[in-house]
């Protein structure tokens, strides 16, 4: 039987063991839907997974990887044939369900998206759930009333995948974006996504007063920490924050005031789980708000081969952007 290559992350004696296996299709999970992968990504979990660096795997073994997209080989669902186009991002993939690091999967058909028309796989995957997640922000923003007319809109970690894609919609939208980065040389690539304005990470990274002046009708933030905190006490009466990562720590240094007195909202953004009307929202808006050139001009492709030493990258803040993993590569 043909074998192919996966990373997977084992338990051997208790120690948390990451590498490349070979895998028959007689070894995949049993679940409806055989899809041959043409492309994944590589997001900060999959960076922790594949350093062993954050224990994200829940049950042994787990090829990794939190995204995929590819082409139906088998299904054994109705709603599903050989030959569709489909994307999976999150619902546990290298948590509880193996992920998208390996050549073929098997996938339940309830995690399944259809290919919207508007992208190729690998664009799809230049998205992947940084971009489907920045998105999921926007529209908790626009649900929340803030419009482009209501001032600057922040977004933290820019130079990220949710940074850089929450940059290139917001500004398309017609939003004043102020975008926050440690690196100053990331001035430029930031404007050419759309960003007005650039701001140091220095600037929010601290705790500061409960209430601070108000400076943002709005906020992306995949950030969290201190960060998140300074950007709540910073945002204008009936602003909202949509909060989606925790790069910067899990810790909320903030106090009831700005909900209280400002009438400021925390939107939790939830990628993992989210339902699937709201996932098909998110992908048809993408499909028409999102700038493919500047896709194109935010995105590299990366082999499988070295998927460890770009896990390393992203979790020190070295990547930009997004990163396509070929996983036939």
């Amino acid at each position: 039987m043909t074998g192919f290559r996966a990373f997977v992350v084992d338990e051997i004696d208790g120690k948390y063991t990451p590498g490349f296996r070979t895998l028959t299709i007689d070894d995949l999970p049993k679940e409806n839907v055989l899809v041959d992968i043409a492309y994944s990504t590589l997001n900060y979990k999959d960076g922790l997974a594949v350093t062993g660096k954050g224990k994200i795997a829940r049950k042994f073994p787990m090829v990794c990887g939190i995204d995929l997209a590819g082409t139906v080989a088998e299904s054994s669902d109705p709603a599903y044939k050989p030959g569709d186009k489909i994307l999976v991002n999150g619902w546990g993939l290298s948590e509880t369900s193996w992920g998208g690091y390996s050549s073929k999967q098997r996938i339940s058909p309830k995690f399944i998206t259809r290919l919207p028309a508007a992208f190729d796989f690998k664009q799809a995957m230049a998205i992947g759930t940084a971009g489907y997640t920045a998105m999921l922000c926007v529209l908790a923003l626009e649900d929340a009333g803030v419009s482009p007319g209501k001032g600057d809109i922040l977004v933290t970690g820019a130079v990220g995948g949710v940074g850089s894609v929450a940059v290139a919609l917001l500004a398309k939208l017609g939003y004043r974006v102020v975008a926050s980065t440690g690196r100053p040389k990331a001035a430029d690539y930031l404007k050419l996504l759309g960003a007005a304005d650039i701001i140091a990470r220095a600037d929010l990274d601290k705790v500061g007063r409960p209430l601070e002046k108000a400076r943002w009708a709005g906020v992306v933030d995949s950030v969290g920490g201190k960060t998140l905190g300074m950007a709540i006490a910073q945002t204008h009466e009936e602003g909202a924050v949509a909060a989606c990562g925790l790069a910067g720590g899990t810790d909320l240094p903030t106090t009831v005031m700005p909900f209280i007195l400002r009438g400021v909202k925390l939107l939790g953004i939830n990628s993992v789980t989210c339902p699937s009307a709201r996932r098909d929202q998110a992908w048809a808006r993408l499909a028409v708000d999102l700038d493919i050139s500047k896709l194109d001009a935010m995105t590299s492709v990366e082999p499988l081969s070295k998927i460890q030493e770009l896990g390393e990258q992203i979790l020190k803040g070295e990547t930009r952007g997004r990163v396509v993993i070929d996983v036939n590569a």
